[in-house]
């Protein structure tokens, strides 16, 4: 099983928002932290219950916009 996807859509989408992985970190009501938002951004793979916590933090962080897994992952 590869571990390193690239660079994930995730990455793109906190750049044009200017969201910093601390920002995900505090609008989080999971138990996220920096190491899991970093790995996402980076491509290494997380689990589905991971990536929901960060799919959660985003849409919590940017209520304005309707979010998916695959608008942050691509795979």
């Amino acid at each position: 099983l590869e571990r390193d996807r690239g660079v994930q859509p995730l990455d793109g989408w906190m750049t044009r928002l200017e969201l910093s992985n601390s920002d995900l970190v505090r609008a989080s009501a999971d138990q996220l932290n920096f190491k899991m938002v970093q790995k996402g951004r980076k491509g290494r793979w997380l689990t589905p219950h991971v990536r929901n916590k960060i799919l959660r933090a985003i849409a919590a962080a940017r209520p304005e916009h309707v979010w998916t897994l695959k608008d942050l992952f691509d795979y």
